[in-house]
């Protein structure tokens, strides 16, 4: 094969990469208008449409319905499934564990017993404006799981079995430490909490909105920097290290990323278990572990699947908006025991 054919049939790859990409951006697109569509009060598509596009034009009660209650939650649902997403496609490479996800390790129990604890004792373990003493709190509790994750990964350069292990050693840890505080708090506080461990995207805002969405932007331009030393980490740490990769440097960076969307996920919508297991297998199955794609596809797989839940959380019960973390655990857990059965055909 000459060096022309290979990189027209490596071209062609790409394009179809770049074609499924954004094949999946415009179903997202789709859904969160269906989405706004959705709701006690239908829209039409045509209503939406003219309220988004020209807001000033149309009937209060559509801009009131559309633009302060909808929206931010059909996008927020996007914005949450794609951060969640690419931390566990990040996390999964770093670790080389087909079971890493913020949920499974315990990094999003961590992050909501933070948030709980700022909730019930009005405690905060840096000195944040009480405006964000929620999401720090959360961060800096996510940030120490990973570190306790990461520092058991340095010991005796322990094995992916044994880091799986660590994980679910803290996620039992701060889930015991969480229903203390549920037991602690007077009923409001409770209630408080059980919306972190249902997961809920209803009370979104624009201003939550645009931190979380700040905080993915950059950390996709970040972690695309090393999307090249991530695909040379799946060879093996010991080629990655032959190839001039410092895989120490790399998965600190990984880490403190996973808890930067992790906390802000957590601490706005509470915790939402799944996407970041299963999102990363979906993408991986389609095209492969060329992270430029790889890394990409997974956020956007992320959002699509959120936004389908919060679709669905709107239709289960008539009247009723369901817990959306209920949601991706029964939509994941089926989808999870497929994998699992697929192994042999070389999909992990």
């Amino acid at each position: 094969m000459t060096n022309v054919e290979a990189t027209s049939i490596y071209g062609e790859i790409a394009g179809k990469k770049l074609f499924l990409l954004l094949l999946i951006a415009s179903a997202i697109v789709l859904t969160v208008i269906v989405d706004v569509m959705t709701g006690p009060a239908p829209l039409s598509l045509g209503e939406v449409v003219s309220t988004i596009l020209s807001p000033a034009s149309n009937d209060q009660s559509f801009y009131v319905i559309v633009w302060t209650f909808r929206l931010p939650v059909a996008l927020m649902a996007v914005v949450i499934g794609a951060a969640l997403g690419l931390a566990g496609a990040v996390m999964q490479t770093i670790l080389n564990n087909p079971l890493a996800s913020p949920y499974t390790l315990g990094i999003s129990s961590a992050a909501g017993f933070g948030a709980a604890l700022a909730v019930v004792f009005g405690m905060g373990v840096v000195p944040f404006a009480d405006a964000v003493l929620v999401t720090g709190n959360a961060f800096v509790f996510a940030l120490l799981c990973c570190m306790m994750i990461y520092a058991v990964a340095r010991l005796k350069r322990a094995s992916s079995e044994t880091l799986v292990l660590a994980g679910i050693a803290v996620l039992f840890m701060f889930d015991s430490l969480l229903m203390l505080l549920q037991y602690l708090g007077n009923p409001e506080q409770v209630q408080a909490i059980v919306f972190w461990m249902f997961g809920s995207l209803t009370k979104a805002t624009w201003t939550k909105l645009g931190i979380m969405a700040v905080g993915l932007l950059a950390s996709v331009l970040i972690i695309m920097v090393d999307a090249w030393k991530l695909t040379t980490l799946r060879l093996g740490e010991d080629k990655a290290k032959g190839l001039g990769v410092n895989v120490e440097r790399l998965r600190l960076k990984g880490f403190i990323l996973i808890s930067v969307l992790t906390a802000t996920s957590v601490a706005f919508v509470g915790s939402i278990g799944f996407v970041g297991l299963v999102v990363p297998h979906i993408a991986r199955m389609l095209v492969g572990e060329d992270h430029r794609f790889f890394l990409p596809l997974s956020a956007l797989t992320g959002a699509l699947m959120l936004s389908a839940a919060s679709i669905l959380s709107k239709n289960v019960v008539p009247g009723i908006i369901f817990p959306i973390g209920v949601l991706t655990s029964l939509i994941g857990i089926p989808f999870f025991v497929w994998l699992i059965f697929s192994r042999k055909r070389g999909y992990w």
